[in-house]
């Protein structure tokens, strides 16, 4: 009944497209009639916008909420779940991916999805509801005109069509609500067809996101030795070489001047505090101690305590998990708390950090919420693709999604024993 009622849903994207395509017909047809009346420039420039611009779209955008229809339905009722990886090959441009998303190849192929899910629910959906409706119509109706015949005093030859309609009905209503499994059975079957991707097409986007994605962790390892060692280079170093140099002129008046050689002794001291100082700020964003000793229930209200925003912590796990979801874990939280900082302009985030019971294995789920202005998205080349590249490597799944009420919401799912 459910695939039935959203049949004509479904196909309302294919009618709008008919109902163009045969005005264009009619269009360049009625140049060659004998009796086409002429129209005011602009109903023609209307009717133009209508059926060119506006149809298209509409059934464009129409169809893409038609397969998200479908695959909600794939997820909340049958548990069919398709985890999503970036297209490495996606435009930048926004105009070029707002074009894409309404006259792209995969906004045409989600109205033929559409179009294919609404006649089966019509034609397969609709048999089967007929076969139900129509033999339990012509039982009952059978069963009283058997009623009323008898009471007539009929003949037995009279008797012969309610009878014939009493076994033949129960019999439809059987056929009827045998074949509603397998009619299910095959429309998820082939919403699955046309919603996912095919094997291949999955294994390929899956190779070049692992390509792109190693290069980028390639590049950005480079980057952050040469921070370091710039970082080294000209504060650390510098600040040994002068701790050595006021040792040694504290060596050499031990003797002479030991008043003078206690002075220098202490500024020597007092330049090693410094120097542990700019050692622990070259470290930072480095795998901390405290996660390894302590995990995140320590290490997380520490990185929080750095954020210039407001964060609540809500940590829901009575065990650690393996070392290192905690460390991809640490790296989304202290990330995601970095973007926000930059690029939200939130006032308030949450954090939330709990242990998710799956069908294979438990998960590591880490959400960041923020009340931002939004906007965030992986696919454009920001910095959530590091994001995505430490959760992916582990088999992790991040999902950022922006609410209704504003703001933006990055969930990282990791596996637990990772």
């Amino acid at each position: 009944m459910t695939s039935l009622a959203l049949a004509l849903f479904y196909l309302f994207p294919a009618c709008l497209l008919v109902a163009s395509i045969t005005w264009v017909g009619v269009a360049l047809y009625a140049p060659f009639g004998r009796t086409a009346p002429e129209s005011p420039p602009e109903r023609v420039l209307t009717d133009v916008l209508v059926f060119m611009v506006v149809f298209p779209v509409v059934a464009t955008l129409l169809a893409r909420l038609a397969c998200s229809v479908q695959r909600v339905r794939l997820a909340n009722v049958f548990g069919i779940v398709e985890a999503h990886t970036p297209d490495p090959m996606a435009r930048s441009n926004r105009w070029a991916r707002g074009w894409n998303f309404v006259f792209g190849r995969e906004a045409w192929s989600m109205v033929v999805h559409s179009t294919a899910a609404g006649l089966h629910g019509l034609v397969v959906g609709g048999l089967v509801v007929v076969l139900v409706v129509c033999g339990s119509a012509a039982a009952l109706g059978a069963l009283f005109g058997l009623v009323y015949v008898l009471a007539q005093g009929a003949r037995p030859v009279e008797l012969v069509g309610p009878l014939g309609l009493m076994l033949f009905g129960p019999v439809f209503v059987l056929l009827g609500l045998k074949a509603a499994p397998a009619v299910v059975s095959f429309e998820v079957l082939l919403m699955r067809a046309l919603l996912f991707d095919a094997p291949e097409v999955r294994m390929r986007r899956r190779l070049l996101h692992v390509q792109d994605s190693r290069q980028r962790m390639v590049d950005a390892a480079e980057a952050e030795r040469r921070r370091i060692e710039r970082d080294l280079h000209d504060g650390a170093q510098q600040r040994l070489l002068a701790l050595t140099l006021t040792l040694t002129r504290a060596r050499s008046r031990m003797d002479r001047d030991p008043e003078g050689a206690r002075e220098l002794i202490a500024e020597a001291q007092r330049e090693s505090k410094e120097v542990m100082t700019e050692l622990r700020q070259v470290a930072r964003g480095l795998h901390p101690r405290v996660l390894t000793d302590h995990g995140l229930g320590a290490a997380l209200p520490v990185a929080i305590g750095r954020s210039p925003i407001p964060v609540r912590l809500d940590m829901r796990m009575s065990e650690r998990p393996s070392g290192r979801a905690e460390g991809v874990a640490y790296y989304v939280v202290t990330e995601a708390l970095t973007n926000v900082a930059k690029h939200a302009r939130a006032t308030e985030v949450l954090v939330v950090v709990e242990r998710r019971r799956g069908p294979r294995e438990d998960l590591l789920l880490v959400t960041v919420t923020d009340d931002g202005v939004g906007g965030a998205d992986p696919e454009r080349g920001t910095g959530l693709y590091g994001l995505w590249d430490r959760v992916d490597a582990v088999d992790g799944v991040l999902n950022v999604r922006g609410p209704e009420d504003g703001g933006t919401v990055l969930t990282a799912e990791i596996p637990w024993r990772a």
